[in-house]
């Protein structure tokens, strides 16, 4: 394995600006191991309200597998997850992989499906979100389509407008561009910024040099964590 990403100057040279914000949930000393071997190691960190996370890392360092700890998708080997309050709406879009595209749904009900157990949407408000949210990711005209029957950057455009369809008060994407064309990578791009005014993000991605101009902070998982506080970054993409 190489690759390499790393501070372009040293952390202590700028202040951490996000400590002025309430924490919204702290990740304290998590560890997993699977199969008798460490996949995280004492990954400690707090998210603050309105925080950009970028998040890279190596294939297989641990990225997504700490995503769906913090979404309680995964239990860790020791650690927890603290959040600092009872309920919040929390919005995720997870690798492509991961999700089965055989199901039997078409892409309206697919993007519906991410206001499942939000509270005062009616049916009207309901309609008129899935709408809205298949016009933001230019699939009007394939609404009633099978979600099966989409290219692999279709289907991640679904996943995105499920996943934001909420207005989520946390954003968990993990690599949003995978699969999507160039047209729509941009789109990415700005729906995110836009989202980031109003939303808490942790985003997973290789594409670093874009996403940490709009990310107020950046963190690398290696099986440990490290955090870059540095106004730029050196990235050279190896990794594999």
């Amino acid at each position: 394995m190489t690759g390499m990403l790393k501070c372009s100057i040293p952390p202590e040279a700028l202040p951490e600006l996000s400590d002025l914000k309430p924490e919204l949930l702290r990740v304290d000393h998590v560890n997993m191991e699977r199969n008798g071997k460490k996949v995280l190691e004492n990954i400690d960190f707090s998210v603050r309200r309105g925080d950009f996370f970028a998040v890279t890392g190596p294939n297989g360092g641990g990225k997504t597998t700490l995503m769906r700890i913090i979404l309680g998708l995964l239990k860790p080997t020791s650690g927890s997850v603290i959040f600092n309050q009872k309920r919040m709406r929390i919005g995720y879009l997870p690798q492509k992989s991961r999700v089965d595209s055989r199901f039997p749904i078409s892409v309206r009900e697919a993007v519906a499906s991410g206001l499942l157990g939000v509270e005062g949407v009616d049916r009207s408000e309901l309609q008129c979100r899935v709408a809205e949210m298949l016009r933001l990711v230019d699939l009007t005209e394939h609404a009633e389509k099978a979600f099966g029957a989409l290219s692999g950057g279709q289907q991640q455009r679904v996943l995105l407008a499920r996943a934001i369809i909420s207005r989520p008060e946390l954003l968990v994407l993990d690599e949003p561009l995978s699969y999507v064309d160039k047209r729509f990578e941009q789109r990415i791009y700005g729906i995110v910024k836009d989202l980031s005014a109003t939303t808490t993000i942790l985003l997973v991605s290789h594409e670093i040099t874009t996403i940490a101009e709009m990310a107020n902070r950046h963190i690398i998982i290696d099986r440990t964590l490290t955090e870059c506080r540095s106004a730029r970054h050196f990235a050279r993409m190896d990794w594999a």
